[in-house]
């Protein structure tokens, strides 16, 4: 059965990726998943894709890729979307030509979308000037640094900064936003079709946190047994003194430890293994989420909604509902 899209056009819609020479495989591979592969499933025009470069072909990219491109600059002012899928690094300068070329095009009205550090690109041609953006949590402190005017906002998947602007953060935030743009432009069944395609929720709220979970930066041999006790009994109402107790420790050396260990207090490193054990049962379980709250060591649901919206950024009813959407499509 194939699915009709919401839109009518009588021509594809153009996206255009940017090659350069040390290319970002995962990010160009996503723009490539998302728009060049063929769908005979839906009966829709499928956006006609093309590929542009700067830079001399065979071009190098990571992994000891060799890529040969076609087209040239001249072919993003044709282009309906383009997409900087990274780039070589913060510190590389961004050509003179292709801000020229990403300016022209933004004022003829196309759409310009970044993927994790190809948000630096945008950034050297001042569009986003004034206007929020995101990209990778590990680059948002460099880009606030070189562009100040930039509303930076490290923790969310996307943003849809207005004026035809898109930035996302890393990796599979990518794949968030190329959902998200072929949902603008064929409407949601089809852009929980290619989700399916993906094996991958359907819809991810933009303003959805990153995921980053803070790993046990300096292992803490004295404190390994607690972690695993901790981890095990989340449904207990752990108080400081009893985790200290626990740890054999006092509650002030407990607290350095742990903060040497985490970068976390006890109690807030708790509440952030509770929220990702919620976060795995609202993926694999139907039980209900003041059940989960209860069962996770929340002392009542008010306290779970709170700090699940404040780590995650969405609510707990939301989070299922992005899961059980592509379940459902399935």
């Amino acid at each position: 059965m194939k699915i009709t899209t919401q839109t009518n056009n009588d021509k594809p819609h153009q996206v255009c990726a940017l090659a350069y020479d040390g290319l970002c495989t995962f990010e160009f591979g996503i723009a490539v998943e998302a728009f060049a592969l063929k769908r005979p499933e839906l009966d829709c025009l499928w956006y006609d894709f093309k590929v542009a470069s700067n830079d001399p072909s065979p071009l190098k990219a990571i992994g000891g890729i060799e890529i040969n491109v076609r087209y040239g600059l001249n072919t993003l002012a044709k282009a309906d979307t383009i997409i900087i899928p990274g780039w070589k690094s913060p510190d590389t300068p961004v050509p003179q030509e292709i801000i020229t070329v990403l300016k022209a095009a933004h004022n003829r009205g196309c759409r310009i979308v970044s993927i994790c550090s190809g948000v630096f690109v945008i950034a050297a041609t001042g569009l986003l000037d004034h206007k929020s953006a995101t990209t990778h949590w590990r680059y948002s402190e460099t880009l606030q640094q070189k562009y100040p005017a930039i509303k930076v906002k490290p923790d969310v998947l996307y943003i849809d900064a207005g004026d035809n602007i898109f930035t996302s953060a890393g990796s599979s935030a990518g794949l968030d936003l190329c959902l998200h743009l072929i949902r603008l432009d064929h409407g949601a069944a089809i852009a929980n079709n290619v989700a399916r395609r993906f094996v991958m929720p359907a819809h991810r709220q933009g303003g959805q946190a990153q995921f980053i979970e803070r790993p046990i930066s300096q292992p803490h041999n004295d404190l390994s047994p607690l972690f695993e006790h901790l981890q095990q009994n989340l449904d207990q109402p752990f108080t400081i003194n009893q985790i200290a107790g626990l740890a054999n420790m006092s509650t002030r050396t407990l607290i350095r430890h742990f903060k040497k260990a985490t970068g976390l207090t006890p109690q807030n490193w708790l509440t952030t293994q509770r929220i990702k054990r919620a976060s795995e049962l609202l993926e694999t379980s139907t039980a209900n989420i003041d059940t989960i709250a209860i069962s996770c060591g929340f002392k009542t649901p008010e306290t779970f909604r709170h700090h699940f919206r404040k780590q995650v950024g969405t609510s707990p009813g939301q989070y299922r509902k992005s899961f059980y959407q592509s379940l459902a499509a399935q």
